[in-house]
C-alpha cells in the first residue's frame, strides 16, 4: 500500500509542477543591434537589489542561469565578459513593451546584425506589442557589455512559485523554458571537445 501511496503522491507533485509551468506565459525578444555570433562569455549584473541577492531563490535562479549558459557553451568571465546578465522577479501583475519578431534563430541564420553603420532604410522595423504580464514574472535580460544595451529579454509571465523543493523546480524549469527562446551556442561550441 505505501508504494502506491508514494507513487500517486509523485506523480500529483509532478503534475502540479506542469500545470504550473504549462500556465506561465514564456515570450523573448532580441535588439537587432545584438552580435550573438560573438558572444563566448558572461557574468552577472552586480550592484544593489535581486542582482546582488544571496536569498535561495536568488542563488536558485543564478545557478540555474549558469547551467544553461555553460550548456550553451559559454564560459563565466569576470573580466570583460561580453555578455551581463540580469534577472529580476516581479509580483503582481506588470504592463510591458514586447516586440512581435521573427524567431532569433532564424534571424541569425540569415547572417543579419545591424549597428550604427547600417543604412536607414535597411534596418529592421520593431513591432511593439503592448503585453499584460500575470502575477509572478520572471525576466532575464542579456546586455552586450561592450555597448551597455540590452540585446535579449526572457520572460515567463504567471509563474507560481510555492516555498520550499517544488519551488525550486518551478524556478528551474521557468529559467530553461526562457532560454529555450534563446538557442544560440556559441560558435564552435557543438563541435568542441568542451
Amino acid at each position: 500500500m505505501k508504494p502506491s501511496v508514494t507513487l500517486l503522491l509523485g506523480v500529483g507533485l509532478a503534475l502540479s509542477g506542469c500545470f504550473a509551468s504549462r500556465e506561465a506565459r514564456i515570450e523573448s525578444d532580441y535588439s537587432y543591434n545584438g552580435n550573438f555570433r560573438r558572444y563566448r562569455t558572461y557574468d552577472f549584473v552586480t550592484g544593489d537589489g535581486l542582482a546582488s541577492d544571496t536569498s535561495h531563490i536568488g542563488t536558485v535562479l543564478r545557478e540555474a542561469i549558469q547551467s544553461r549558459l555553460r550548456i550553451q557553451g559559454y564560459k563565466p568571465a569576470r573580466r570583460r565578459p561580453d555578455l551581463l546578465v540580469n534577472f529580476r522577479v516581479f509580483e503582481g501583475n506588470l504592463r510591458f513593451q514586447g516586440y512581435a519578431q521573427e524567431d532569433l534563430t532564424t534571424w541569425i541564420k540569415n547572417g543579419l546584425v545591424e549597428d550604427d553603420e547600417t543604412p536607414k532604410e535597411e534596418r529592421q522595423p520593431y513591432k511593439p506589442v503592448r503585453l499584460l504580464l500575470t502575477d509572478g514574472t520572471l525576466l532575464i535580460s542579456l546586455i552586450d557589455n561592450h555597448t551597455n544595451r540590452a540585446v535579449w529579454n526572457g520572460y515567463a509571465s504567471g509563474v507560481a512559485v510555492p516555498p520550499g523543493p517544488q519551488g525550486e523546480v518551478i524556478l528551474r524549469r521557468s529559467v530553461r523554458s526562457i532560454f529555450d527562446q534563446y538557442r544560440i551556442f556559441t560558435e564552435g561550441y557543438i563541435n568542441s571537445d568542451r
